[in-house]
């Protein structure tokens, strides 16, 4: 693969459907080993961001939702 000038590169299709990556949903790490090599690996998805709304109550304040956000 070639990298782009803004450092991207195409992931293909069919790596990305054995890795189970949806694009825009899914996101990825990079991760290092010992001896050096680079893998790619699909990173948990469930950040306190994304999980705010399932907790925070429809009566909260805007102070309380932004508490959330940084705890």
């Amino acid at each position: 693969m070639r990298v782009t000038a803004t450092g991207q590169v195409t992931i293909p299709p069919n790596l990305l459907e054995s890795m189970g990556i949806l694009p825009a949903e899914t996101d990825i790490d990079f991760r290092q080993d010992e001896s050096g090599r680079w893998y790619i690996e699909t990173a948990p998805t469930a950040s306190r961001f994304r999980t705010a709304h399932k907790i925070a109550p429809l009566a909260m304040s805007t102070e309380a939702i932004m508490a959330l956000t940084r705890s």
